[in-house]
């Protein structure tokens, strides 16, 4: 990995009725300002906000059908106009945006990686939706890491950043850079929290942007996009106004415990692990669960429906797209008319699960094979 400067955009959506030419407004202005940005920074990975071509939430009037009339496959005309940007200024772009899937209704939030030459060289699709954008879109089955002449870059999209486990498995595949394209709808601590640990969790960069303004739905962004170090120091911070932050990512990115100390990084937490331990305990972190305190809301429904996918079996690996591994302007709108401070669907109770019958080592508790009827 080569020290390059990488930006995180800051845009805001059209807060109006999704529209073929709303979504084309959007367009435009996002690749304006990454133009702007590129000539400002000499900025080499630009990454834009979560479905930065339509804003996050559509609308409570379109479904996954009417979302999908609206979308289009990648690469296509929703990826063309940014194809074009990266291939002229000569940059990698990670451009997010809502995708067809090949049947109507079925849409995936994903993030087109585009290369200096043009050309898409992977695709990521949202892996975790967030509750409320089970109504319109359908999870991804795998992972991204995707070699560039910059870095090895993997992908995230905002609630993903919460699951340690999915950066693990990209870093674990050799990415180098993540990028954490998003649309976040709490609180400014817990997004700077989740960002900061995926980098220091795995000792990688990850280059985060948040959306800013109102989108169709009527949701509020605040920005604060990210640029995190390896060792979790923020080197650059965005406000809550449309714009970007930029900084140089590969320095000796590991050199001290912490930015301008004189002692020096002593530890590798993916050297560390301990992988006795974690193969003892596979299961526990294979098996469907809930936390200690499950939600209460009085419509479970959705839970019982994401515990009961949960507990299928996974689906296989799908081909990766060609160069991957396996493994998202206008100025930010006011709020329209009707449109909530925050616009966001409740979140979704916690099903019981039955307790676990023990683990392997823990005193008087028998182990997966004896409760099998195995030899231990």
């Amino acid at each position: 990995m080569k020290p390059f400067v990488a930006a995180a955009l800051q845009v805001a959506p059209v807060a109006a009725p999704l529209t073929p030419e709303t979504i084309g407004a959007n367009v435009d202005g996002a690749l304006e300002m990454a133009r702007r940005c590129v000539d400002a920074t000499g900025a080499e990975l630009v990454v834009a906000p979560e479905t930065v071509t339509t804003g996050f939430d559509p609308g409570r009037s379109v479904g996954p059908e009417d979302l999908w009339d609206l979308v289009a496959p990648i690469p296509g005309p929703l990826t063309e106009p940014a194809q074009k940007l990266a291939a002229e200024l000569g940059i990698h772009l990670a451009w997010p945006t809502y995708e067809a899937g090949p049947e109507r209704g079925t849409v995936f939030n994903s993030v087109a990686v585009i290369g200096p030459s043009g050309d898409v060289v992977g695709v990521y699709r949202k892996t975790h939706l967030f509750p409320g954008e089970r109504r319109w879109g359908t999870p991804g089955e795998d992972v991204l890491v995707v070699d560039t002449d910059l870095a090895r870059l993997g992908s995230v999209i905002c609630f993903d950043g919460d699951f340690p486990e999915l950066t693990r498995i990209e870093v674990g595949l050799g990415a180098q850079v993540i990028v954490r394209p998003s649309a976040f709808l709490r609180s400014a601590d817990i997004w700077e929290l989740t960002t900061r640990a995926r980098a220091y969790d795995n000792h990688v960069y990850v280059v985060a942007p948040n959306a800013v303004g109102v989108d169709a739905g009527g949701c509020v962004y605040f920005g604060n996009s990210l640029i995190v170090g390896p060792t979790a120091e923020v080197l650059a911070r965005g406000t809550s106004q449309p714009g970007w932050v930029s900084a140089t990512v590969g320095v000796d990115p590991m050199a001290t415990i912490s930015p301008g100390s004189s002692v020096r990084q002593g530890f590798d937490h993916m050297l560390e692990r301990n992988l006795d331990l974690y193969r003892r305990y596979h299961d526990v972190l294979e098996e469907p669960a809930e936390s200690p305190f499950p939600l209460r809301h009085p419509d479970s429904s959705a839970s019982s429906e994401a515990l009961t996918r949960s507990k299928e079996s996974p689906p296989e690996r799908p081909p990766q797209a060609s160069g991957a591994q396996e493994s998202s302007v206008p100025s930010s709108p006011s709020l329209p008319p009707g449109a909530s401070a925050v616009s966001v669907e409740p979140a979704i109770e916690g099903a019981g699960l039955s307790g676990r019958v023990g683990r392997p080592g823990r005193p008087g508790a028998p182990s997966p094979s004896e409760e099998r009827g195995q030899s231990a």
